[in-house]
C-alpha cells in the first residue's frame, strides 16, 4: 500500500503550547511551525567529512536577498507511529536516522505529563569507508514568545555535574495571563538539554551562527547570559553542535538531545494556579531534566513496545489505513490537553479547543475524544469531566441543563462560550454527552462510585432530556458550524442514548430508579423510528423532507452501553445510504453541504460489523489526509469534494479514531463492560 503522507508531522507534541510541527514533504523544506502554522524554527545540519547537509528547517530567516540554503540530505522516508515520527536521510555514504519522540504513555500519568521530548540521531556509515561527521541542532526563541516583537533572555549551566542545558524565556513572565485561540505560551522557559559529553559543544547564539557552522563547522562562543532583546531582532538561538567519527571498527553511532518547556504554572482553576501533573510530588524542573536523561534508554524502548502494539492491534481491526490514522491522531489527541492535579491530588485533564475558539475543558469535545481514553486509561475521561462537574454545581452556573466549557485556555474560570446566553447553548448536546461519558467511565472503568459522586447533577441532566429531549427545539448541538436546528434527529438520538446511560448508571449503582429510564427511552426511541422514517434512511430532521439525511454518528453508544434502544437493521440500513452519498474523500455530514467531520465519519463507520464496509467507509480519509492541499494537523473539519479544511486543527477529537479498536475491545465482552485493561495497562 502507498505510504501516507500527513498534511502536517507532528515532531515535539506535548500539550497545546509545547508543540512543532513540520507542515512538509520533506524535514528541509520549509521552517518547522507551532500547530497553528506560526513558524517555532528548528535547524539540522550535517556534516560530513567536510561538506554541509541540511536535514531540517531553513537557515535563512530573514529572507536575505540572493542567500542560499545548502544542499540537502536527501530524505529517503518519513514514518509516523502513535508516539515517534523517524525521518531517513542519505548521501556523502551515510545514513542519517532522525527520530522525534513524545513519550505520551497513557499507563503513566508522571511520564505523560512530562513537558519534555527527545530528538535522536543514528549515524551509519553505508560505503564501508570511515567519515568524520558532525551534527548541528538548534531551537530559536520563537519557541517562547507569542509573537516576534517580546524580548527574551536566556541563560547556560549545567545540572548535576552532567547534564547541559540552555534555556530561553520572556523578559516580563507574564504567567497564565495570555488567554484565547490562535497563541503560543509567552511564559515559562523553552530548554535544549543533553548529557555532558567532550563530542557535544552547545551555545547561545544569534541564528546566523547556523551559517557560520556551514561554512567552517564551527559556532559562535557561549553567550551564557544573554542582553534582553526582542525576537524579530537577530533571533537568538540554543544550538548543540555532536561529534560522530565513523571508523573502520565502528561504522554506526547514536546521540540524542531532549527539548524541554518549564511552564512554571500549568492552569488557573477557578482563581487558583494549578502546576502540571508531574509537579504534584514537588519535583523540581531540573529533577524533570534528570530523570528525562536517566530514563532515555528505558523510554525509547516503553515506544516502540507501544507503538507496534498499537500498529498492529489497529491494523487488526480495521485495516492498513486505519492504522496509518490512528498513528497520525495519537499524539495530537493527547497533546491537545493539559494534564494536572487538583489540591486533593485528583486528575484533571483539560482539552483547548484549538481553532475554534480556545474554550478550555470542552464538553462536546472531550465527548468525541474519549474513545482513545476509554481504551487506555478511564482516569483521564474522569479528569475531562471533574472541571465541568464542579462548574455545573456551583452557583454561577445559572442553567438546569450541563455547560459546555469552563472559560478560555488556560483560564477555566467559567464558561465564556456563547457570552452564556440562552440562545447560543446546547442544552441536548452536553447532557447528552456528560451522561453518555459518565456511563462508559462506569462500564470502562468499572467504577460506579464516580457516578455516586455526582448522582444529583446527573439525574438532574437525566430529567431534562426526559421532558426536552424526544424532539428538540430550536438549538445548537456539537455541530455549531451548521447553525441552529429543530426536531434534529440525531440530537434526539443523543438525548435517547443518555436517558439509556443514566439507566445504566442506576443498574451499576443499585439504583432502582433504572427501569423507568430505561423504559422511557425505549418509549422515545420507538417515536424516534417513526417520526425520522425516509424508507432507506432516516432523515435530517422529524419535519424535513424525505430526501434529507445525516450521519447518525451518535448510535455507536447504543451498542457500546450495551443499551440495544434501536434495532441492529437501522445501522446497516444507515451505512448503506452513506456509502451511497460518498464523495472523492468521504460521506458529507448531511445533506447540506459536502463537508464533513472526520471523528463522526469514523464513528458511522463503525456502525458495521463489517471489517470490508468500515475499510470502505474510511478509505477516503485517508486519501483527504494524504492529498489535501491544507497543510495542517490533522483537521477533522473539511470539504470531501476538494480535500480543504474549513477550519478546526490540531484538536483532541481525534481521539475519536479509536472508536473501532473500543468497539472490537468492547464486542468481545458482556454488554460492552471491560473486563481487563487492553494493551497491558
Amino acid at each position: 500500500m502507498k505510504q501516507l503522507r500527513p498534511p502536517s508531522v507532528p515532531l515535539f507534541t506535548v500539550d497545546p503550547y509545547f508543540s512543532v510541527w513540520s507542515a512538509s514533504d520533506h524535514l528541509y523544506d520549509d521552517h518547522t511551525v507551532h500547530w497553528t502554522n506560526k513558524r517555532n524554527s528548528m535547524v539540522g545540519i550535517i556534516r560530513i567529512d567536510g561538506k554541509p547537509r541540511i536535514f531540517m528547517g531553513k537557515i535563512n530567516m530573514d529572507d536575505v536577498e540572493n542567500y542560499e540554503e545548502p544542499t540537502s540530505l536527501n530524505q529517503k522516508s518519513l514514518k509516523v507511529e502513535p508516539l515517534t515520527t523517524t525521518y531517513l536521510f542519505a548521501g556523502e555514504g551515510i545514513e542519517l536516522e532522525v527520530i522525534f519522540a513524545t513519550p505520551l504513555l497513557p499507563n503513566d500519568l508522571d511520564l505523560l505529563s512530562r513537558p519534555a521530548s527527545y530528538v535522536t540521531f543514528n549515524v551509519r556509515s553505508t560505503d564501508d569507508e570511515p567519515h568524520d561527521v558532525s551534527i548541528y541542532f538548534d531551537i530559536s526563541g520563537e519557541w517562547c514568545v507569542n509573537t516576534t516583537d517580546q524580548v527574551i533572555v536566556w541563560e547556560r549551566k549545567t545540572i548535576n555535574d552532567n547534564i547541559v542545558t540552555m534555556r530561553m524565556g520572556t523578559e516580563e513572565q507574564s504567567v497564565l495571563k495570555r488567554a484565547g485561540d490562535d497563541t503560543r505560551i509567552d511564559w515559562g522557559y523553552c530548554y535544549l538539554a543533553a548529557p555532558q559529553s567532550s563530542l557535544l559543544e552547545t551555545a547561545i547564539h544569534s541564528y546566523r551562527g547556523r551559517k557560520q557552522f556551514v561554512e567552517t563547522g564551527q559556532i559562535p562562543k557561549n553567550d551564557d547570559g544573554g542582553q534582553p532583546q526582542p525576537v524579530a531582532e537577530d533571533t537568538p538561538v540554543m544550538a548543540a553542535v555532536l561529534d560522530i567519527e565513523l571508523t573502520n571498527e565502528k561504522r554506526q553511532s547514536s546521540c540524542y538531545l531532549v527539548a524541554a518547556y518549564d511552564d512554571i504554572h500549568a492552569i488557573e482553576y477557578f482563581g487558583e494556579h494549578l502546576d502540571a501533573y508531574w509537579r504534584r510530588t514537588g519535583m523540581s524542573f531540573d529533577d524533570m531534566i534528570i530523570a528525562a536523561v536517566s530514563e532515555y534508554n528505558d523510554i525509547q524502548q516503553k515506544c516502540k513496545d507501544f507503538n507496534l502494539q498499537l500498529i498492529n492491534d489497529s491494523t487488526q481491526a480495521g485495516g492498513e489505513k486505519y492504522k496509518d490514522m490512528l498513528s497520525l491522531a495519537y499524539r495530537q489527541a493527547i497533546a491537545a490537553h493539559k494534564l494536572v492535579a487538583d489540591e486533593s491530588g485528583e486528575v484533571l485533564f483539560f482539552s483547548k479547543e484549538n481553532f475554534s475558539n480556545g474554550c478550555i475543558a470542552t464538553v462536546d469535545v472531550s465527548y468525541p475524544s474519549m474513545p482513545l481514553f476509554l481504551l487506555y486509561n478511564p482516569e483521564l475521561v474522569k479528569g475531562m469531566m471533574r472541571p465541568i462537574f464542579q462548574y455545573a454545581d456551583s452557583e454561577d452556573w445559572i442553567f438546569n441543563f450541563a455547560p459546555h466549557d469552563v472559560g478560555c485556555y488556560p483560564q477555566a474560570n467559567g464558561q465564556v462560550y456563547g457570552e452564556n446566553r440562552l440562545e447560543n447553548q446546547m442544552p441536548i448536546e452536553e447532557c447528552g454527552n456528560m451522561l453518555i461519558m459518565a456511563a462508559s467511565v462506569c462500564l470502562f472503568g468499572k467504577d460506579a462510585e464516580f457516578a455516586n459522586d455526582h448522582w444529583n447533577l446527573l439525574t438532574k441532566w437525566a430529567n431534562y432530556l426526559k421532558e426536552n429531549g424526544l424532539d428538540p427545539e430550536h438549538q445548537l448541538c456539537t455541530d455549531d458550524f451548521a447553525g441552529h436546528l429543530a426536531h434534529n434527529a440525531n440530537l434526539s438520538i443523543k438525548a435517547i442514548l443518555g436517558i439509556g446511560a443514566y439507566a445504566r448508571m442506576c443498574q451499576l449503582t443499585g439504583n432502582s430508579d433504572g427501569h423507568l429510564y430505561l423504559e422511557a427511552a425505549k418509549e422515545m426511541a420507538l417515536k424516534w423510528l417513526s417520526m425520522a422514517n425516509s424508507g432507506d434512511h432516516y432523515k435530517l430532521t422529524f419535519n424535513g423532507a424525505p430526501d434529507t439525511w445525516s450521519q447518525k454518528y451518535n448510535l455507536v453508544w447504543d451498542r457500546l452501553l450495551g443499551l440495544h434502544l434501536f434495532p441492529e437493521d437501522l445501522l446497516e440500513k444507515e451505512i448503506d445510504f452513506y456509502l451511497s452519498k460518498q464523495n472523492k474523500f468521504g460521506t458529507p455530514l448531511d445533506n447540506r453541504k459536502t463537508y464533513t467531520k472526520a471523528d463522526w465519519l469514523v464513528w458511522s463507520a463503525s456502525l458495521s460489523k463489517s471489517k470490508e464496509t468500515f475499510e470502505r467507509m474510511i478509505a477516503p480519509l485517508w486519501d483527504f489526509l494524504n492529498e489535501s492541499p491544507s497543510r495542517v494537523p490533522f483537521t477533522d473539519w473539511y470539504d470531501t469534494v476538494n480535500g480543504k479544511q474549513m477550519n478546526f486543527q490540531n484538536r483532541s477529537v481525534v481521539g475519536g479514531m479509536f472508536i473501532k479498536l473500543l468497539v472490537e475491545h468492547a464486542s468481545s465482552q458482556p454488554q460492552g463492560v471491560q473486563r481487563s485493561r487492553p494493551y497491558g495497562l
